[in-house]
């Protein structure tokens, strides 16, 4: 369930896309959904963390069904593990509670007491993937979930096919003791790999052989377009870990994989 914030001067109104209070038209879609094709590569690069002043917009107090939420002033040191969903297709090119547009192929979450915006690396404890993140949404409310993620995000986690996945999510301050924390994986970064399985003229037959592939080596999978064919990508990984993955590939018979350095 999101939830968008508009602050007047004097008055607080709360509008919220799942209350019946919401107008009919806001959505586009009565549910939500998974896009229509899969991330690229470039849209699974994590943002870098770095300060930022607070947004103008959703960082107050406000009540919702009856419970007050009370935005933490200072996210340094916070930590919690809870359930996580993800929001997608319904929600996307809406704004967020702090006046941006939401974009499911952007690295984003929803929080519900966050400051606007936070870092966060977020890790699905069930495989040990982690994202990093930038809050600039509230949410969720729905029953004990504690962050709502992007498509992208989610998709990097591991999670889409469950729909929600136990994570451990930190707050991450570039300018203070978790510095290292912050900073141990930006994409960009030399030593950022991704694996090409296979290129075809055929998109469609691309994205299948992605899915497949994701499935069978719980590893984030896509398709780029290249030379006028469709790249299908395994990653992005480290050094150690693209080694491991062109091996597992070759002693599976896929011969001609190769390493594609990531670019920023």
């Amino acid at each position: 369930m999101r939830l968008r914030l508009i602050f007047l001067p004097l008055i607080t109104f709360a509008l919220f896309a799942c209350s019946s209070s919401a107008p009919p038209s806001r959505y586009s879609q009565e549910h939500d959904s998974i896009p229509s094709r899969l991330p690229t590569p470039d849209e699974l690069i994590e943002p870098e963390p770095r300060v930022e002043p607070p947004s103008r917009g959703g960082n107050r107090t406000y009540t919702l069904f009856g419970q007050t939420y009370n935005i933490i002033p200072d996210a340094r040191g916070f930590s919690e593990e809870g359930l996580a969903s993800w929001y997608g297709e319904k929600f996307h090119g809406h704004l967020t509670s702090n006046g941006e547009t939401y974009d499911m192929y952007a690295m984003s979450a929803a929080h519900k007491t966050l400051p606007l915006p936070t870092y966060v690396r977020v890790t699905n404890l069930a495989n040990q993937r982690s994202v990093v993140v930038r809050v600039n949404d509230r949410g969720p409310f729905h029953s004990n979930r504690i962050i709502d993620l992007s498509y992208v995000a989610a998709y990097k986690l591991g999670m889409l096919a469950n729909g929600t996945a136990r994570v451990r999510v930190e707050a991450l301050h570039p300018e203070n003791t978790n510095q290292q924390l912050a900073l141990t994986t930006p994409l960009a970064d030399a030593g950022q790999y991704y694996v090409q399985v296979v290129a075809s003229s055929d998109l469609q037959r691309s994205r299948e052989t992605a899915d497949q592939l994701a499935a069978t080596y719980d590893v984030p999978a896509t398709t780029q377009l290249k030379n006028g064919l469709h790249a299908v990508l395994l990653g992005p990984f480290a050094a150690t870990e693209t080694d491991q993955m062109l091996q597992r590939l070759r002693d599976a018979g896929l011969e001609g994989v190769f390493r594609v350095p990531v670019t920023p």
